[in-house]
């Protein structure tokens, strides 16, 4: 169970504080582990040379251990301030995955306040002194939020968003944001305003998106942890293809007001890491009831601090693949994640291929009609001022055009359709306690290119048409963490959905958790650029 501190909410009791010795030891361990298990299967690398020395221990932390050295005072919270910065220094400018970078003298200010509240017993909770970047979707007060947007190049918000001031009251350092795709739109993190993410594990390819600076970061080892975002996958492919942890949440469990509080939105705001545990802490951290978001859930966050060990024995998986044949994959992305499928069977699970009854054609169908309007309802007033109107990406443009042309009848017809297919996934998962599909159709393809016109010899009718098998989770409304399954004969990553029941996160926990046990992924596989010559 997690004790409390004042403040936030603290890591398991299980956890306990470490000395200096301690971390610096458990980091060693931790890097020999990681670079034995790289040595397997390791791929071609197509980036810039490779670090010619490790990077710092402490940045090679996770969050947990980091947290707990911290927390002991093995190390300041300057020391880890000055560590991320260097790390970032080093790094960044060839990955492009931190933007809006805030002043350094500022920061390590900031960090020496944190380290005179431990000196006075004042702890703020589990993030205490973590460096964090913001998603630049969300609002950050006093740091530009820019959206990726031209338009919004100078816009600096004057209050947090709920999540961001839970994170910062947890006791975390805002150091920048995370690089995103033009509002949001589209799997592939370019924009006017900052440029191209690149991938973590091959330079010359996409991030994904549009948490895509989010993902870099984490893989990059330039974050503890991050947040995301997720409309149409933005916080599952972007991790699957930087081989991380990336989970969409239910609607309600990540508090998000818009501009209409009772409008159940497609979108939601969520953790990533590179483990379980340090992704289930941050859950705590962002999750929980708030006023300004009356839909949100009511349910004890520290209910995510709880231990994730379960015994999966007889649990029952069902394995959608390609929905009979409707979607088309790259070939390799099915076998990774069929491979590993194999290892729930091994933990004691019984894995079917079956799927819902329902036409899976109508949910695409119906979800267009209800992108456009959440999307493009938003928009519209930059739509309308020509000389706004030229400085939106043609992706932009489409969304907005296609919610002008729709009707009360097509939206009231398009949310019945959304309905039945969660009638139909509740049904199913009465039978099923979890669902499987990819994560993704595609490997990482090239950064210069803005979205994939075909997938495996079918053409793609919409900048989107690419990421649709993200879209019947999406329109359910249940959480679903992509976790990675591996690498194909590239060295490119891949990952799979794991999805639970509505607002059964913590089920969906416990299931990656006991896959991460028995894979470690994160942990075994380095972005080639992090390992030593």
């Amino acid at each position: 169970m997690a004790s409390k501190q004042s403040g936030g909410i603290s890591q398991p009791t299980q956890e306990r504080g470490i000395s200096r010795r301690g971390f610096l030891n458990l980091s060693a361990k931790g890097l020999a582990g990681a670079a034995s298990a790289a040595l397997v299967g390791q791929a071609a690398w197509s980036g810039p040379a490779l670090a010619k020395t490790a990077p710092s221990d402490i940045v090679m932390m996770d969050a947990i251990p980091l947290s707990q050295a911290i927390k002991s005072k093995s190390i300041s919270c300057v020391e880890v301030m000055t560590a991320y910065l260097d790390h970032i220094d080093r790094f960044n400018p060839t990955v492009n995955a931190i933007v809006s970078r805030q002043d350094r003298g500022d920061l390590l200010k900031q960090a020496g306040e944190r380290d005179a509240q431990l000196a006075r017993g004042d702890y703020a909770g589990w993030m205490h002194g973590f460096p964090q970047a913001i998603k630049d979707l969300a609002d950050t007060k006093g740091i530009r939020t820019t959206q990726g947007s031209p338009l919004f190049k100078d816009r600096i918000p004057k209050a947090d968003a709920i999540f961001v001031d839970r994170m910062k009251r947890a006791g975390s350092i805002v150091i920048g944001k995370t690089n995103t795709p033009e509002f949001g739109l589209g799997s592939q993190t370019y924009n006017q305003v900052f440029g191209t993410t690149l991938n973590a594990y091959d330079h010359s390819k996409t991030s994904g998106g549009s948490s895509g600076g989010a993902a870099v970061s984490l893989a990059m080892r330039m974050l503890p942890v991050a947040d995301g975002s997720d409309h149409a996958g933005s916080l599952r492919n972007p991790s699957a293809f930087n081989n991380v942890l990336g989970f969409r949440t239910s609607f309600g469990r990540v508090p998000s007001p818009g501009a209409d509080v009772f409008d159940a939105a497609l979108g939601v705001n969520g953790p990533m890491a590179r483990n379980v545990s340090d992704l289930a802490l941050l859950l705590a951290v962002q999750s929980g009831y708030h006023a300004a978001a009356p839909l949100s859930l009511h349910e004890d966050p520290t209910r995510f601090t709880e231990p994730l060990k379960r015994d999966l024995k007889g649990v029952r998986i069902a394995w959608l693949g390609d929905c009979g044949g409707y979607l088309p994959f790259e070939p390799g992305v099915l076998d990774l994640c069929k491979t590993a499928l194999k290892t729930f069977e091994t933990l004691g699970c019984t894995v079917e291929e079956a799927r819902p009854d329902y036409p899976i054609e109508n949910v695409w169908r119906n979800w267009l009609p209800l992108r456009a309007w959440q999307t493009g309802s938003g928009l519209k007033v930059l739509y309308d001022d020509p000389a706004k109107r030229a400085l939106l990406k043609p992706e932009a443009q489409w969304e907005i055009e296609n919610y002008l042309k729709l009707s009360a009848v097509q939206l009231s017809d398009a949310a019945a359709a959304r309905t039945q297919w969660y009638q139909a996934v509740r049904t199913f998962t009465e039978r099923y306690d979890y669902f499987i599909l990819p994560s993704a159709q595609v490997f990482p393809f090239d950064a210069t290119t803005h979205w994939p016109k075909e997938v495996n010899g079918r053409a793609m009718d919409t900048y989107h048409r690419w990421m649709e098998v993200v879209i019947p989770v999406t329109m359910s409304g249940c959480p679903a963490m992509s976790v990675p399954v591996g690498f194909n004969e590239r060295g490119l990553p891949m990952g799979m959905q794991l999805v639970g029941r509505n607002h059964a996160e913590m089920s969906v926990l416990q299931l990656a958790y006991a896959y991460e046990q028995a894979t470690g992924w994160p942990q075994n596989r380095l972005p080639p650029a992090l390992k030593p010559a």
